[in-house]
């Protein structure tokens, strides 16, 4: 990974994630499947000023699609879960 920016593709933003960000210091991030969580905590400290408490990851597996006769597979994603220390937040519009 050359850029942090590389690592931290968007935020996710969905209704389960709104209420565990407003339930918690939590926020989830679509993040290149390759970066590992120290790799990703990095970026997030670096891009957003913030400090990281832990950081948990999900690998999400490509889904079969079909367009026609066409079959393929979407393309493989990994999640970050990221907890913030107190006092500590990312305001995400």
């Amino acid at each position: 990974m050359q850029n942090y920016r590389d690592i931290i593709k968007a935020p996710i933003i969905t209704e389960k994630t709104a209420t565990l960000s407003q339930n918690g210091n939590v926020v989830t991030f679509s993040v290149d499947p390759k970066a590992n969580k120290t790799q990703i905590k990095q970026a997030l400290e670096k891009i957003y000023d913030v400090k990281v408490e832990s950081v948990n990851t999900i690998n999400v597996k490509p889904r079969k699609k079909r367009v026609g006769r066409y079959s393929g597979l979407t393309n493989r994603k990994k999640k970050a879960i990221v907890t913030l220390k107190e006092g500590s937040s990312i305001e995400l519009d």
